[in-house]
């Protein structure tokens, strides 16, 4: 059959059977004549069917090569899907090039951190005033970059969840899972002075281990307005928010060598995969490093 009744009669099924806008049925006409371009600029005998995966694939090759997004592809392939599960059902085509065929995967963004340099200006004692509030602020910020908690792992921590003895937190997280995370000695310090100021202007006997002036546990909200205020001071980042400073923890802990291994146990990942995506981050790092020293970059 020819290829312009087969596709148009297609279109007429996607809008009198299936009520398709007028839009969206152009959207699949311009896909499907861009494919019909595309395999007749490849080979002229070649037709709707005698097309085989590997044309497609070209296709697909093609687009990623012209500088496509993973979204725009897998859009432009479920248009073709569409058109030869109706062509096979109709046995207008004897098969289907797309069936088992799997598009690009989309690329995950890049975890946004912030710099060790804005990190360390953060914490400076400098920054921060005497008052419960402030001294909240800044061990709560401390916590998340030192230990790389999610927000709701924090807001949970009890009193006897932290010991400063030994330098361990213990985190309740996903699907009831806990771990152990190590700290260092200046989060302990700063734990117990938090302690210490919070019992002289906090009221109340909650056991949580962040409280609000009232003496109620923190909720996730209250943490992340609080943390976006204060990484404000120091980041023009447009996100600023927990997992932000769970990012700069494990960009921070590769950066200086530590295994993947031990990273994806610290941040209680289930998956090595998770944790892999950090590691694109440091090496976009290393890019810049490279490009701004080597004299010929």
């Amino acid at each position: 059959m020819d290829g312009e009744p087969m596709v148009d009669m297609f279109l007429d099924y996607l809008r009198l059977e299936r009520n398709y806008s007028p839009m969206t049925v152009t959207s699949y006409r311009k896909d499907l004549e861009e494919f019909e371009r595309f395999f007749q600029d490849l080979e002229e005998q070649l037709s709707w069917e005698t097309v085989d995966s590997d044309v497609v694939r070209n296709w697909m090759e093609d687009m990623m090569d012209r500088g496509n997004a993973a979204s725009s592809v897998n859009r432009r392939l479920s248009s073709l899907r569409s058109f030869y599960r109706f062509a096979l059902r109709r046995s207008l085509v004897r098969r289907d090039p797309v069936h088992g065929l799997q598009g690009p995967k989309r690329q995950k963004p890049l975890p946004q951190f912030l710099k060790e340099s804005e990190m360390e200006r953060l914490l400076e004692p400098g920054m921060w005033t005497d008052s419960y509030k402030d001294v909240l602020a800044r061990t709560l910020i401390m916590t998340f970059y030192e230990t790389g908690v999610r927000v709701s792992e924090l807001t949970g921590l009890d009193d006897k969840d932290v010991d400063g003895l030994t330098c361990e937190l213990k985190v309740t997280g996903k699907r009831d899972k806990q771990r152990i995370i190590p700290f260092g000695r200046e989060l302990a310090e700063t734990l117990a002075a938090y302690r210490q100021v919070r019992g002289a202007a906090v009221k109340g006997d909650s056991a949580a281990l962040f409280r609000t002036e009232k003496g109620v546990r923190m909720t996730d909200g209250q943490v992340r307005a609080l943390v976006k205020k204060h990484l404000s001071r120091v980041s023009t980042l447009k996100k600023r928010t927990p997992h932000v400073l769970r990012h700069t923890f494990a960009t921070a802990m590769l950066n200086h060598e530590a295994g993947l291994e031990s990273v994806k146990k610290l941040l209680g990942h289930e998956s090595l995969s998770t944790t892999e995506i950090y590691t694109h981050t440091t090496f976009e790092q290393l890019k810049k490093v490279y490009k701004n020293a080597h004299p010929r970059a």
